[in-house]
């Protein structure tokens, strides 16, 4: 049983209202009531009673309180303990990121990092799946991870980039605006399809215009689909950061209407100030400003 609905629990309880609690454990008042829902289908039995008055625990609830209680404080000794210990050695912030960001972003931001906390080790894992990095940080394997914000995990967000969607056409294509590339341009055209789940945030494009392109059933990676778009089995779509460096012999036009995805950095929480997880962060957000991202 998770510690976190425990406590969320009690929050509650003790202010009297979930639009309180969800305020103060920085959680919607709709996802702290899915919290509460699904503790009580763990427990098997009702733990609050909802009405004009605000939040109280049931007879049920009360009976289980004490234990609850004692739970927490255990649990939060043990957590002291543990950090004692961490402490006590080398710290590590594990870090998870799409491999485009692996590529451009994290070098910087980890020497300059290291140049002002040479104390702080960073580990890296260069995530395979636009899913992996969230799955990662949910539960508790990585610290920090840079992403796209396709899902909305409670978690701390902080957006650094919009990051454009191009159009990727053999260099020959013909089109009729050498500025842009329409969305309408893709109804019907062969389309080979980024792998790696950024079929999501592409077709999530396609699906506000009504365009149906002609997916191809392939599963390659960047470099593959450029290539393959170069010799024109067909075209494609993938982002700036993604192409950086890597498509000078395709045509590239941005899509119109413009149309992006939301790149940041996800943690479990907001780091408290000082810490390292919180300097890790102002790095990496003056280092992307500072670069030209």
């Amino acid at each position: 049983m998770e510690s976190k609905k425990l406590e969320a629990l009690l929050m509650a309880v003790d202010l009297g209202s979930f639009t309180k609690a969800a305020e103060v454990l920085g959680y919607t008042q709709s996802g702290l009531t899915h919290m509460m829902n699904s503790l009580e289908r763990e427990v098997g039995f009702p733990l609050l009673e909802r009405g004009r008055m605000g939040v109280s625990l049931t007879e049920e609830g009360e009976r289980i309180a004490p234990a609850i209680r004692d739970f927490l404080q255990a649990n939060s000794r043990l957590d002291h303990a543990i950090a004692q210990v961490v402490n006590s050695h080398s710290e590590v912030i594990r870090v998870s990121a799409y491999a485009s960001m692996a590529m451009h972003w994290l070098p910087g931001i980890i020497q300059t990092f290291r140049e002002e906390c040479p104390e702080v080790n960073v580990d890296i894992r260069m995530a395979d799946d636009v899913d992996t990095p969230f799955d990662l940080l949910v539960n508790g394997k990585m610290d920090v991870i840079f992403a796209s914000r396709h899902r909305q995990d409670e978690l701390f967000w902080l957006p650094l980039k919009n990051d454009t969607m191009y159009a990727v056409l053999p260099g020959d294509y013909p089109v009729e605006n050498e500025e842009s590339f329409p969305l309408e341009g893709f109804e019907g055209k062969d389309f080979i399809m980024p792998s790696q789940g950024y079929d999501k945030e592409i077709m999530k494009v396609f699906s506000k215009k009504g365009v149906k392109p002609n997916v191809l059933p392939t599963w390659v990676d960047d470099p593959a689909v450029i290539n393959m778009v170069q010799h024109g089995l067909g075209i494609s779509m993938m982002c700036e950061l993604t192409l950086k460096g890597r498509a000078d012999a395709v045509r590239l036009l941005p899509v119109a209407p413009e149309s992006y995805r939301e790149l940041g950095l996800a943690m479990r929480g907001a780091p408290e100030e000082g810490s390292a997880l919180y300097k890790f962060m102002k790095v990496a957000q003056r280092w992307i400003s500072e670069n030209g991202y």
